[in-house]
């Protein structure tokens, strides 16, 4: 049977990692979308306050889901 898929880029951060980030996004997105495959981490940044300390772990991702 065949299967078709979507790609949706969605952004992510965490105060922790970026590890933590990726995983706040798919738990994010596993709410909305059903029938996630995989995740490609496009960009990773990090914010910083106004004295170059980190403030936030953000990571842009793409995550593929097949479509119903």
């Amino acid at each position: 049977m065949s299967s078709v898929a979507r790609v949706t880029e969605i952004s992510a951060i965490s105060e922790k990692s970026f590890e933590d980030a990726v995983r706040v996004g798919i738990e994010r997105a596993g709410q909305t979308l059903r029938g996630l495959q995989s995740a490609w981490i496009k960009e990773q940044e990090v914010q910083l306050d106004k004295s170059g300390g980190i403030t936030g772990y953000k990571v842009n991702m793409l995550i593929t889901f097949v479509l119903e």
